[in-house]
């Protein structure tokens, strides 16, 4: 379907994702033609217009973003030894390409954290890639966020499956490190939100909900929405990110790889310090616990 005159045509990358396929309907519910970008159109049965399209194939690029107005880059490879690489070249070539089809915005969603810290390799290819997509001079407006709680997020099912799977855990002293969960529902909010805001072009937001937790609150407060009772937990001071990949594993179907690179990230407090967001797009997050039941309700 061809979008009419008055129409903004928006196209979300990864749109079969963990965010792009909840981000994609809202979209369309505000009244935008959004282009659903997927390696595999064929086999596309969501909303939106489906469109094929491959970061990491720089000559796939043009046709799904020519007269596009804004583009949201939801693409990661946290699965691959070798993903700052890999998403640094794909932020490259998707920006030369947005800025050769003339888009007007691209809307990223990064990671939360200080830019003075030792950023983990996971963070500071995040800052990579937000620097690397407007190098070629189409604004950016950039949407830092800490752990996402819904239903197929990754860093989620760590947290479910653990609950479900045991009845005691032995964390390493990393988990006592704070930071800033946000639920699915408000980083969709305000995903859509920044989208074609003149005000949002070229900034950068931090978003999270209202609790700051560290990993092992959000393990237990987890385990009381899901089990009803709090899961006993040690915090030990030797665990090395290596080892505690290989046991998530274990015990989950999280890949070893995925989880080392997220865990390496987990000794970084990651707090929301810039409230800024919340004048742009108004309303009041969801506490974690909210989101944890809505993960839960969602299977």
């Amino acid at each position: 379907m061809s979008p009419s005159p008055e129409q903004s045509v928006v196209l979300v990358t990864g749109a079969t994702g963990f965010v792009g396929s909840r981000l994609v309907p809202e979209l369309i519910d505000r009244g935008l033609h959004v282009r659903a970008m997927t390696r595999h159109p064929e086999t596309y049965d969501g909303p939106g217009e489906a469109v094929g399209g491959d970061v990491s194939d720089p000559g796939t690029l043009a046709a799904p973003l020519d007269g596009v107005d804004v583009a949201v880059y939801l693409v990661h490879a946290l699965d691959d030894d070798d993903f700052e690489e890999r998403d640094a070249d794909a932020a490259r070539a998707f920006g030369l390409a947005a800025a050769a089809c003339g888009v007007r915005q691209i809307v990223f969603l990064g990671g939360l954290g200080k830019d003075g810290d030792d950023l983990s390799p996971h963070l500071r290819s995040r800052r990579e890639v937000e620097r690397l997509l407007g190098e070629s001079g189409v604004p950016v407006t950039v949407l830092r966020a800490a752990i996402v709680v819904g239903a197929g997020g990754i860093s989620w099912e760590m947290t479910r499956q653990l609950v479900k799977h045991l009845p005691a855990m032995v964390v390493p002293k990393w988990a006592a490190t704070r930071t800033q969960p946000i639920a699915l529902d408000d980083v969709v909010r305000y995903l859509a939100g920044v989208v074609g805001l003149d005000k949002a072009f070229g900034q950068t937001y931090e978003i999270g909900g209202p609790d700051q937790l560290s990993y092992v609150e959000m393990l237990q407060q987890a385990s009381e929405v899901i089990q009803g009772k709090r899961v006993p937990i040690l915090t030990v001071p030797v665990l090395t990110p290596k080892l505690s990949a290989r046991w998530l594993s274990f015990v989950t179907d999280v890949d070893a790889t995925t989880g080392r690179n997220l865990i390496e990230s987990m000794g970084t407090e990651v707090i929301v310090t810039d409230h800024s967001i919340r004048d742009v797009v108004p309303g009041e997050p969801l506490t974690y616990v909210e989101a944890v039941r809505r993960a839960v309700a969602e299977g």
